[in-house]
């Protein structure tokens, strides 16, 4: 595992990117795993800056989203549909029926969570899998659990989850209670995993998922048994880390 230190949110959003970007570039092909929330923006807001210098194609790539709310449509602006094509979709030239987020209006939500792995497997598996991480060591929407072996499923969210989210509704009680995720299985199955972190309230947990016990009480520990782990976190968000265990960060 490489963790890398940012100095700050910009810093860590150029450095994934340009991760990213590196293997787009040397992988014209790729399968990329895409997340949402407020961290990965400044990533997506930099790909775009760079594809439209001219750096970078996306013509060939295909990406799979992490999750997606059960009960929005697409076109709702909550929803990981919108969030996608309204901050990096839309301003590149990836195909859009190459991009992929789960349909979180499907009348079966257990044949729509088989599709989504059987999509994933016939892509021949996630090349590069972005990752943020939650208060409560989430990844994806895959809350603290009794195991890890879940493929994509439905989960009910954490109470802490569904409070850090109402800031993007009116209200909490807007946010929906349920949704789609990738497993971690699945996301353990990427060949690269790149974590962005970033801000003081995620430094407790990034240092007890890199460094704790590997239990489905924190999920995000699980990635320290993937044999390629890249974090990017700013100063803020390593400063646990960088006190219990200078000699990891980078």
């Amino acid at each position: 595992m490489k963790i890398i230190r940012a100095t700050d949110y910009n810093d860590m959003s150029r450095k994934a990117a340009n991760i990213i970007s590196a293997q787009v570039i040397l992988y014209p092909d790729s399968v990329l795993g895409l997340a949402t929330g407020s961290t990965p923006l400044g990533v997506y807001r930099q790909l775009v800056d760079w594809f439209r210098k001219g750096d970078i194609d996306f013509s060939k790539v295909h990406s799979v989203n992490l999750d997606e709310y059960v009960g929005l449509a697409p076109e709702h602006p909550q929803s990981y549909h919108y969030y996608m094509n309204e901050n990096f979709f839309r301003h590149i030239n990836i195909k859009p029926e190459n991009t992929n987020v789960p349909n979180g209006l499907a009348e079966d939500i257990d044949a729509e969570c088989a599709r989504y792995d059987k999509l994933i497997a016939d892509l021949g598996g996630i090349d590069l899998q972005l990752l943020g991480i939650g208060h409560t060591g989430h990844i994806g929407f895959n809350e603290p659990d009794q195991d890890f072996d879940k493929m994509t499923h439905k989960v009910k969210l954490n109470q802490k989850t569904i409070e850090a989210n109402a800031r993007f509704f009116n209200s909490v009680d807007e946010v929906p209670k349920y949704a789609i995720t990738m497993g971690i299985k699945a996301i353990m199955q990427a060949k690269k995993i790149l974590l962005v972190a970033n801000g003081e309230g995620k430094a407790e947990i990034l240092d007890r998922a890199l460094f704790g016990p590997v239990a489905p009480a924190v999920p995000a520990s699980i990635l320290q048994l993937h044999p390629d782990v890249t974090v990017v976190a700013d100063e803020a968000a390593l400063s646990v880390i960088q006190k219990n265990h200078p000699e990891a960060v980078m």
